[in-house]
């Protein structure tokens, strides 16, 4: 049996598990999904060692990119967004090669790309963290000029109070990569000035759970087209999977 997972500390809850569990067992094929809770990266080469069967893994929080000493190559996506959430294993003669790509970039683009009109020409990213760096790119990759949003100010950075109404009126396009808003803070939403949207706002939020966030809420009350993270979710699973079988076509979307 071939052998697939997710590295990972600690895995709470698993999208992907579930998500490929259910693949595998839909197309009949001999393969089982495990999640890795390594309490440090540095027990990676054993990991590796003990399941002779494993050909490729997700990684998750907090290993995204204290994986990436460990591999042997990057796609340019990886190596430009310095951020891994897939690896492909290559087994060899006893010798063990490692790459590394980022599929979150793919469901990232290919979930947002039948949304976008003319107009949208520029973007907020509300949040700096990892999952800001491969939207960024994925912006950029689709012709949208990104712009960082945090609260704490830094040069080439706005802050949220920076946000006024003629920021809206360029920046029709907003992604929420912060985690606020999350159940169960459902409560909460990014602090931006929600009456200066209009109709010709695009409003994502990489947040899934609740469905529709106060975010993507106080969006729609503003006629702004929304959309959630799920999608993105979804597409970057399958992303994994192609690479994992070498039939991934880097184009876009």
């Amino acid at each position: 049996m071939i052998t697939f997972g997710l590295l990972g500390f600690p895995l709470i809850h698993s999208f992907s598990r579930r998500f490929f569990t259910e693949k595998f067992q839909r197309e009949q094929l001999d393969a089982e999904y495990l999640n890795f809770e390594l309490p440090s990266i540095d027990e990676l080469p054993s990991l590796l060692a003990s399941h002779p069967a494993l050909q490729g893994f997700n990684v998750t929080i907090p290993y995204k990119e204290q994986i990436i000493p460990f591999l042997d190559e990057l796609s340019e996506e990886a190596a430009t967004i310095e951020a891994v959430n897939c690896v492909c294993i290559e087994r060899k003669s006893g010798a063990v090669r490692l790459k590394g790509y980022n599929a979150d970039v793919i469901g990232f683009v290919r979930s947002i790309q039948p949304l976008l009109q003319s107009h949208h020409q520029h973007a907020l990213v509300l949040g700096t963290g990892g999952a800001s760096k491969a939207v960024c790119y994925g912006l950029r990759r689709l012709g949208i000029q990104p712009m960082l949003v945090s609260r704490h100010p830094r040069q080439g950075v706005l802050t949220y109070q920076d946000i006024s109404e003629e920021t809206l009126r360029q920046y029709t396009v907003i992604v929420n990569c912060s985690p606020v808003g999350t159940f169960p803070h459902s409560d909460e939403c990014p602090d931006i000035p929600y009456q200066y949207l209009t109709h010709q706002h695009l409003l994502y939020d990489l947040v899934y759970n609740p469905d529709k966030t106060l975010f993507l809420q106080r969006g729609e009350q503003q006629k702004a087209v929304i959309k959630n993270g799920l999608e993105m979710l979804h597409l970057q699973a399958l992303a994994s999977w192609e690479f994992w079988n070498h039939s991934q076509d880097t184009t876009y979307p």
